[in-house]
């Protein structure tokens, strides 16, 4: 059968799908320096297949601008086209940047840390998804069991990235029935988020055709385990040196570390408008499920809002190896978004001098005073997309580091998916969100 080679352009909407435009792939040179048409109302559209009210209406016109180095190209030799996408930035017909463009919002944050510290971010995104073709078994969590059990799919998965370009670092069978996890080497930002939307699309695409699917909803029952996005990240000075340990910090913690820290404890409940940004989000963030609920720090302690991460072998490794991890976030998010409002809630709390609260060791905030939460700045996070919503309408200093028009945008658009489910059941909500994610 004839066919013609395809290779789409795509950048990840408000909601973190992966939408554009697809054109022969013989075009994709001279499309790399023109770009490809787009318009601006299809950013308004719902994870559930709706357009939110939009601003832009029937007017205007912009353009995907795909980015050279997200080239993926991955022939699975078994007969199906090959996957072919480029990612891209939203721009303005003339080229320049279309102020409603997620990825460029994570480069302004890149470069506003840059700028005012000399510093940047490596980070990663664990990954965590429910393989429907994986024949689980009650106790397969962590078992040789389990991924013998799914067949083809992990070796064609991992085979996948790879040609996509992609290192792994770990890929486990999970704690729930047919819940498996991807981990992946730290990176700087923008390849992070990259690399964070061709882990899903590669793992949808080996699903696809091995006849299966996967979903990286946040809960696929309402009393099911939860799928996370655990963003791991550390401080790097331009020399690529780590700055973030200090053996005489509290915990290792080295100054400039305590002040990006205390940051992202502020503006927390703010934070999780961008992070856990759909009413499935918060049927996953409830207490004692091993997830973050309070804006706390805690000394490996994977119930806290931000883990701070154990270290392996000789002592001139844990530098390099100190990381910290946040954990109240799901695959419902643009990576995008998520990590520029991450680095622009740490850049304001070390220009602001902002003292680390003392991180928890072996204690649940729940246990805590009201007077002992307060004195470590620890508050219960929000508990509904409108909470979320509430709490950064009221940070007017993390708002205000988004150009005015994707804030708004941003809003409506959640407004809108909130208002979508709010007569739905649970159940509802996660078998919709389980097919969509």
């Amino acid at each position: 059968m004839i066919h013609e080679d395809l290779t789409m352009f795509c950048y990840a909407d408000l909601s973190g799908a992966v939408r554009g435009k697809g054109l022969p792939a013989r075009l994709v040179e001279k499309r790399l320096k023109s770009g490809v048409g787009w318009t601006p109302t299809n950013i308004m559209y719902t994870a559930l297949g709706t357009i939110a009210p939009s601003p832009f209406l029937a007017f205007g016109d912009v353009m995907l601008k795909a980015d050279p180095k997200t080239r993926v190209e991955v022939d699975f030799d078994d007969g199906t086209p090959a996957e072919r996408f480029y990612l891209s930035d939203v721009c303005n017909t003339d080229g320049t940047r279309w102020e409603c463009c997620p990825r460029s919002a994570l480069k302004d944050a890149i470069e506003a840390l840059r700028a005012e510290t000399g510093l940047t971010l490596k980070a990663t995104f664990e990954h965590e998804f429910i393989y429907e073709g994986a024949n689980a078994g009650a106790a397969d969590m962590y078992a040789l069991e389990a991924i013998r059990k799914h067949g083809a799919f992990g070796e064609v998965f991992l085979a996948a990235l790879s040609h996509a370009g992609i290192e792994v670092d770990s890929y486990l069978s999970e704690f729930a029935a047919g819940q498996f996890e991807v981990t992946l080497p730290p990176s700087d930002p923008l390849a992070a988020c990259d690399r964070a939307i061709i882990v899903k699309e590669m793992a949808r695409a080996t699903a696809w055709r091995l006849g299966s699917s996967v979903s990286f909803a946040p809960r696929l029952s309402p009393n099911g385990l939860g799928n996370g996005v655990h963003v791991h990240f550390s401080l790097w000075d331009e020399n690529d040196k780590p700055v973030s340990f200090d053996a005489d910090g509290p915990h290792g913690v080295s100054k400039p570390a305590q002040g990006f820290l205390a940051g992202i404890v502020r503006h927390m409940p703010a934070l999780l408008a961008f992070s856990a940004p759909s009413p499935v989000s918060y049927l996953r963030l409830v207490p004692h499920s091993w997830t973050g609920v309070w804006s706390n720090i805690g000394l490996r302690d994977r119930e806290a809002g931000i883990r701070i991460c154990p270290t392996f072998g000789s002592a001139d490794k844990v530098a390099k190896q100190f990381n910290f991890e946040y954990r109240a976030a799901d695959a419902t998010a643009n990576p995008y978004l998520m990590l520029a409002m991450i680095l622009h809630a740490g850049r304001m709390g070390m220009a602001d001098g902002l003292a680390m609260p003392e991180p928890t060791v072996n204690v649940d905030p729940e246990d805590m005073s009201e007077d002992e939460r307060a004195k470590n700045g620890i508050v219960r996070l929000p508990t509904s997309v409108g909470a979320a919503l509430a709490a950064l309408k009221a940070d007017t200093k993390l708002a205000g580091c988004l150009p005015q028009a994707l804030l708004d945008i941003f809003v409506i658009n959640r407004t809108a998916e909130e208002e979508m489910t709010a007569e739905w059941s649970a159940e509802e909500i996660c078998q919709r969100y389980a097919r969509v994610y």
